[in-house]
C-alpha cells in the first residue's frame, strides 16, 4: 500500500474520531439551570457561599452536561432583560432539561432594579415554560428555597409571598414537573431547628474567614454544607416522582457500596 494512501487513511480516521467526539458533545443531554444567587456558581471572593446548583451538577454521569446560568440578584425580569434567558434558550436541544427557579428577587419590592410585579412574574415563568417546550425540551419548575427566619414559636416564617404564584403557574401546566422547594427546605430546616440550621447558611464569626473579616450573618444564602443538602433534597424529590433525570446520576464507585451509615 502506498504511503500516501496510508497517510490519507490515518488523517481520515483522526478526522472521523474528532467529528464523532464533537457530535457526541453536541448531542449529549444538558441540564440547563436558570435562577438566582441561591442556585448560582460563586466567585472565590464570596466563598464559602455556594449555590445549590454547584453540588447538584456533580451528581450526574460524565455524559450529562450541566449548564448553570443562574446569577446573583436576578429576577425573572432582569434575567430576560439582560439577555441571559436568550443565551440559555438558544443552546437548548430537544430532550434537554431546564430547571427554572426564581422568586427571591422578583418579590423584593424595595429593590426597584429587580422587582417584578406578581402579574409579570407569572407571565415570565409561563414564557420560560413555553420557550422550553418549543425547543422540544422539558422544563422543571421550582419554588424558591426558604429564608432562615425563625418565629417565636420556633418554626420558620413563610417569607416568600410569591410562592403561591409559582404554585399557580404549576397548576396551570400539569404536564410540567414542579418541585415545591420552599416547602421542602422549610420542612427540612424546621426539623434541624435554629442552631443546627444556622451552620448551613452564611454564618461566620469575625476573624475566621479572609473573605469576611468582620463576620457575616446571612439567612438567605447557603454555605457548602447547606448547598449540598438542598441539592440532595432536589435529587430525592426527583427520585420520589420517578423523574427520568433520577436515573442519570453518576455510577457508584464500587468501594462506596461497602460503606454504611
Amino acid at each position: 500500500m502506498k504511503k500516501s494512501t496510508i497517510k490519507k487513511r490515518i488523517i481520515l480516521s483522526l478526522v472521523g474520531g474528532v467529528l464523532m467526539t464533537l457530535t457526541s458533545q453536541v448531542l449529549a443531554l444538558t441540564i440547563h439551570m436558570a435562577g438566582d444567587s441561591t442556585m448560582s456558581i460563586k466567585d472565590p471572593k464570596d466563598y464559602p457561599e455556594t449555590g445549590w446548583g454547584v453540588p447538584f451538577a456533580t451528581f450526574f454521569a460524565d455524559d450529562i452536561n450541566v449548564a448553570n446560568y443562574a446569577k446573583n440578584g436576578r429576577s425573572t425580569r432582569t434575567f430576560i432583560e439582560e439577555g441571559i434567558w436568550g443565551t440559555l434558550i438558544n443552546t437548548v436541544k430537544p430532550h434537554d432539561y431546564v430547571i427554572i427557579q426564581f422568586g427571591h428577587n422578583d418579590e423584593s419590592a424595595r429593590k426597584k432594579d429587580r422587582f417584578t410585579t406578581p402579574k409579570q412574574y407569572q407571565e415570565n415563568l409561563q414564557r420560560f415554560i413555553n420557550d422550553v417546550k418549543t425547543k422540544q425540551a422539558y422544563p422543571i419548575l421550582m419554588s424558591s428555597i426558604t429564608r432562615r427566619y425563625f418565629a417565636d414559636n420556633g418554626k420558620l416564617k413563610e417569607t416568600h409571598p410569591y410562592a403561591p404564584l409559582v404554585q399557580k403557574v404549576a397548576l396551570q401546566n400539569p404536564d410540567v414537573t414542579f418541585i415545591d422547594m420552599e416547602r421542602l427546605t422549610r420542612d427540612y430546616f424546621n426539623q434541624l431547628g435554629d442552631q443546627a440550621s444556622a451552620i448551613r447558611f452564611m454564618h461566620i464569626k469575625p476573624g475566621l474567614h479572609p473573605n469576611y473579616p468582620n463576620g457575616v450573618r446571612d439567612d438567605t444564602h447557603l454555605n457548602q454544607m447547606g448547598a449540598r443538602e438542598v441539592a440532595q433534597l432536589v435529587l430525592v424529590a426527583l427520585r420520589t416522582m420517578q423523574h427520568p433525570l433520577a436515573a442519570k446520576t453518576r455510577p457508584v464507585d464500587p468501594k462506596h457500596l461497602k460503606l454504611r451509615y
